[in-house]
C-alpha cells in the first residue's frame, strides 16, 4: 500500500508534467480533499496508507485537474473574502480579485442592493454576511447559477434577507436600491481564445463574454448604465468590475450616464478593477 507523501509525489509529477502553475498546492489541495480532512492537517496524514479508494478518488482529481479543471470546480467550493461558497461548472469561480469590489461597497452605507449577474452569489451573499442589516436582491438569467446561488445564500445563514431571482439584467427588477453592483461578463470575443483553458474551456461562457459583444467586451456596461439610473435611489451607488483595460471607457459610460463622484479602484496586483459613480440627488 502506498503511503500519503508518495500519492501526492504521484499527483504534483503529474500535475508538472501538464505544466500547470502551482502544480504543488494544486495537488495537496486535492488529496486534502479526497481525505476529507482540513488542509492545514494533510502534512500529518502523509505518513498514513492511503486506501485503495482514497488512491481511486486521487488520481481522477489529478486527471481533471491535468486536463485543467479548475481546482474549485473539482472540489465543489472556493474560499472568498473568507468564507466557503459552493462552486459548480454552472458558475464563475470567484476571485480574490473581485474583493476589491466587496472593499468599495463596504465604505458605503446601504440597506438595499442589487447584484446584477450574481453567479455562484460570492459579492451578494458576502455583502449581506458583512452588513446584518441589509437586503440583498441578486439576479441571473442562468437559472442554474441562481440554483448554486441559492445553495449559498442557505449554507452561510443570509437566505432570508436574499431575494434571488432570474432576471435579463434589469428585467425583472422593482424598485430602487442604494447599491447596484456588478461583475458583469466583460471579456471581448477576440480574447477569449487567449484565456487559459481553465477558463475558456470550464467556466461558462455567458458569464465571460457579453451578448452582442462587438469586440470590446463593453455591451453589459452600456446596458447597465443606460438603465442604472432608473433603479438607483438618491445618491445611491453604481460599482461594477472590470477588466483592467477598460477603465477609461467604462467611467466614460458612467459620466454619460449622468453619475457622478466617479472613481476608479485598482487590485491588489495595482490593475484597474472596479469603477463606481453615485447617482444624483
Amino acid at each position: 500500500m502506498i503511503r500519503g507523501a508518495a500519492l501526492l509525489a504521484e499527483g504534483v509529477a503529474a500535475l508538472r508534467a501538464a505544466q500547470l502553475d502551482g502544480a504543488a498546492t494544486d495537488a495537496r489541495i486535492l488529496l486534502a480533499h479526497v481525505l476529507g480532512i482540513p488542509r492545514d492537517r494533510l502534512t500529518l496524514a502523509l505518513q498514513d496508507d492511503m486506501p485503495a479508494k482514497v488512491q481511486a478518488r486521487f488520481h481522477k482529481a489529478i486527471a481533471a485537474r491535468a486536463a485543467h479543471q479548475p481546482v474549485a470546480q473539482i472540489i465543489g467550493r472556493r474560499a472568498f473574502y473568507g468564507r466557503e461558497f459552493i462552486v459548480t461548472p454552472d458558475v464563475l469561480d470567484p476571485r480574490p480579485d473581485t474583493e476589491t469590489l466587496i472593499e468599495a461597497a463596504l465604505e458605503q452605507p446601504f440597506t438595499r442592493f442589487l447584484d446584477l449577474g450574481t453567479g455562484s452569489g460570492a459579492i451578494a451573499l458576502t455583502l449581506l454576511a458583512e452588513r446584518p442589516d441589509a437586503q440583498g436582491v441578486a439576479v441571473d438569467l442562468s437559472q442554474a447559477a441562481l440554483d448554486v446561488a441559492a445553495r449559498n445564500a442557505k449554507a452561510l445563514g443570509c437566505a432570508a434577507r436574499a431575494t434571488v431571482q432570474c432576471s435579463d439584467w434589469f428585467s425583472a427588477v422593482q424598485g430602487r436600491f442604494d447599491l447596484i453592483v456588478s461583475n458583469p461578463p466583460y471579456i471581448g470575443t477576440p480574447e477569449l481564445e487567449g484565456l487559459a483553458p481553465d477558463v475558456r474551456v470550464y467556466e461558462p461562457r455567458m458569464a465571460l463574454v457579453p451578448d452582442h459583444d462587438d469586440g470590446t467586451g463593453l455591451a453589459a456596461y452600456r446596458l447597465i448604465c443606460a438603465q442604472a439610473a432608473a433603479y438607483l435611489a438618491p445618491n445611491g451607488w453604481l460599482m461594477v468590475e472590470i477588466g483592467h483595460k477598460q477603465g477609461h471607457a467604462v467611467q466614460e459610460l458612467f459620466r454619460a450616464a449622468g453619475l457622478a463622484d466617479i472613481a476608479l479602484r485598482y487590485d491588489l496586483s495595482g490593475h484597474p478593477r472596479v469603477v463606481m459613480g453615485r447617482a444624483a440627488v
